[in-house]
């Protein structure tokens, strides 16, 4: 089967055998379908066609007909007044039918993924608190002996940069939007604690590991990612690195379409460890695309033993 993530940002898609259990191809590039979202509430014309052309990449890449394809879309689509139109439109043009997913249903198939990667690399954990950093929203998930705690937040890679001119204006953006997750944390730290561990995945902390590991945008790799350990001072360190190149060479290490948006992301990233009272974090590359794929498995599985 294929898993399709379309994001407030990215396209993520990945090959998946069920039988196996093992991930094969994939490819990723950047849409930015939250694009101008925070200002006239519709995904645009422009969007649209970036994320047309990306699945006809992907599909040459990847055969889209000789897979089964679950595609789900996130914050964007769920914020737009027109994701309908544009779902309908994706559809004729690629044969890709794309379900909006909530929050709540995000988190759950993220959190999946990454405790499945956990598990592999023999770092499972009785408790970890994980975020997801997207481009049009935030999910914060706790987990704790099998038990899943997540809210979704509209606080986004591509809203803030877009929302925000400079640096300064965006610590102050992000500190107003940054209320409601302190309250949900403090409520959940008062009733539960705090959890063992801090997990981070989506492109702004693997883009932060791999540039730490001397990596770019064309030589990153997942294997060296998924583990990794990152502290707030490599936080500080890349975004210091990156305010000193000048887009071409951010890209590079970012990729394009990326170039500006990985400031927002690591001044995100930053105030979480803050926000969490943590100084180290684990990182994993895993994240809803791999939580997709494992899902839809495990109910094909579930289905051919009930039949």
């Amino acid at each position: 089967m294929i898993a399709v993530d379309l994001g407030s940002n990215t396209l993520r898609c990945i090959v998946y055998d069920c039988e196996k259990k093992v991930f094969g191809s994939e490819y990723e590039t950047v849409v930015r379908t939250a694009d101008g979202l925070h200002v006239n509430k519709m995904i645009n014309e422009k969007a649209l066609m970036r994320i047309i052309e990306a699945l006809h990449v992907a599909d040459k890449k990847l055969n889209f007909s000789e897979h089964e394809v679950v595609a789900y879309t996130t914050e964007a689509a769920r914020q737009a007044e027109n994701s309908g139109e544009i779902l309908k439109e994706i559809l004729n043009q690629t044969s890709i039918k794309f379900e909006i997913i909530s929050g709540d249903e995000e988190a759950l198939l993220t959190a999946k993924a990454v405790k499945n990667r956990l598990d592999i690399l023999n770092l499972s954990s009785s408790s970890f608190v994980l975020t997801d950093i997207g481009g049009g929203s935030t999910e914060i998930i706790f987990y704790s002996n099998g038990i899943l705690t997540s809210k979704s937040f509209n606080i986004g890679i591509v809203t803030l940069s877009e929302s925000s001119t400079n640096i300064q204006e965006m610590q102050e953006n992000l500190e107003k939007l940054l209320v409601s997750v302190r309250e949900f944390v403090k409520e959940y730290y008062n009733k539960v604690g705090k959890p063992q561990n801090f997990i981070q995945t989506a492109g702004t902390p693997t883009t932060i590991a791999a540039y730490l590991q001397g990596m770019n945008y064309a030589s990153y790799d997942a294997s060296k990612i998924n583990g990794y350990i990152l502290d707030k001072e490599g936080c500080q360190k890349t975004l210091q690195d990156l305010l000193k190149m000048d887009e071409n060479e951010r890209s590079f290490y970012a990729g394009v379409g990326r170039e500006e948006l990985i400031i927002a992301g690591i001044i995100i990233v930053q105030k979480l460890y803050e926000l969490l009272e943590f100084t180290q974090a684990i990182v994993i590359d895993d994240g809803l695309r791999e939580g997709i794929a494992l899902s839809y498995c495990e109910k094909s599985s579930k289905s051919k033993l009930n039949r």
